[in-house]
């Protein structure tokens, strides 16, 4: 129920306008004083609801009749003025009305906008928990990848150095003459000490892969590219042996200024993408020539699928992969930060590498240039014997 004010507002409202009217004095007839009254009913039932507001029309109409009162008392002029009297009296009450129902008719719309509103609000904040949840959904499947990724190319090279070390130890335990000869120990020594590279290589460019702390300079000395190559295909041996590797190397070209482990890391990494998508049997094509004075440009070449021209400088970001592209092997996925490990390892070394178009109409073909050294006489420039197809 309305306060009590609005009544009284409203009353007093339709009281006030006609001590106005008789402030005016004689020039307010019937028709004046009836637009007076019918304007402030409406205001009340604008402002005050429709309660007041009837109450008001019959205090307006009240009013009304004052102008039909004569010296002689209650009367008419002429039968006209019972028309006005009636339409007056109904004017307020339905115009009261009326603006009342339109008064409510706002406030419920106002109403229903405040649910709407709230409703929306609710809904944005499920639509955000489902969000999050989807969110802690996928972040906990790219943990597991990552950690199956993680697994396998850690795997690798503890297996190698647990073998080394165990053949060792088998060796200490026979002092006869099945001992281990001493060039088999150093074999094995040396299986552990570069296995213990890579593996530090490969936490390392994880931890930080596509930033460059200029405070650890990589360790760059002259070294052949003959036996840079030669070591990355005897690293990747096992992952390229259902693949013909062919080797098309300029046997003059001069020794590299780089950190000869990690170009073959980068040429280990290469090759077994390449073997991971291209089909069994096809060619990988490693190819090596001068590029300028400075620069020798290496290319690892496939008959796969590909990489679409679009995404060529994507597929070095970290943990990104070609859409759709799944390796022939289920036991080889990983989640995309070999690409993004070896640019890491190039560009540290002053060198470049990206994607350019096959050689043929199908493959992908990987390019990396790399500095040559500086710091060598003509004689140590000297013609390697080309290498061989494999």
């Amino acid at each position: 129920m309305r306060p009590l004010r609005s009544y009284i507002a409203a009353v007093g409202s339709v009281a006030l306008a006609i001590a106005v009217l008789e402030l005016v004095g004689h020039g307010v007839n019937g028709a004046n004083a009836a637009q007076v009254l019918l304007l402030v009913v409406l205001l009340d039932a604008r402002f005050c609801g429709a309660g007041p507001a009837i109450v008001a029309s019959l205090s307006a109409a009240a009013g009304f009749l004052h102008y039909f009162i004569t010296p002689a008392g209650f009367e008419f002029g002429e039968p006209s003025d019972w028309v006005s009297l009636a339409a007056f009296v109904i004017m307020a009450v339905v115009g009261g009305e009326l603006a009342s129902r339109a008064e409510r008719r706002a406030a419920e719309a106002q109403e229903g906008r405040q649910k709407i509103a709230q409703l929306y609000q609710e809904l944005q904040a499920a639509f955000d928990r489902a969000s999050e949840a989807e969110a802690a959904r996928r972040n906990e499947a790219l943990k597991a990848a990552l950690l199956d990724a993680l697994t396998h190319n850690l795997r690798t090279p503890l297996t190698a150095i647990k073998a080394a070390v165990t053949a060792m130890i088998g060796a200490q335990a026979w002092r006869g003459a099945s001992a281990l000869p001493s060039e088999g120990q150093h074999e094995l020594l040396e299986v552990i000490d570069e296995e213990s590279d890579r593996l530090n290589r490969f936490i390392e460019g994880l931890s930080t892969a596509g930033t460059t702390d200029p405070s650890q300079p990589p360790h760059l000395r002259a070294a052949r590219l003959a036996e840079i190559i030669r070591a990355g295909l005897a690293r990747a041996e096992t992952v390229t042996r259902n693949h013909r590797v062919v080797v098309d190397a300029d046997g003059s070209l001069p020794p590299l200024s780089v950190d000869a482990a990690a170009v073959t890391e980068v040429l280990y990494i290469l090759l077994d993408n390449a073997s991971k998508y291209a089909p069994p049997g096809t060619t990988i094509q490693v190819t090596a020539a001068s590029d300028n004075e400075r620069y020798v440009r290496i290319s690892v070449s496939d008959e796969g699928p590909g990489v679409p021209s679009d995404l060529r400088e994507r597929v070095f970001e970290k943990f990104f992969r070609v859409p759709a592209r799944e390796p022939r092997d289920p036991r080889r996925g990983g989640v995309g930060l070999g690409l993004s490990i070896a640019r890491r390892l190039v560009e540290a070394q002053g060198g470049r590498i990206w994607i350019d178009d096959p050689p043929s109409a199908r493959g992908a073909r990987v390019v990396m240039t790399l500095p040559v050294s500086l710091d060598i006489s003509a004689a140590e420039r000297s013609a390697a014997p080309a290498m061989a197809a494999r």
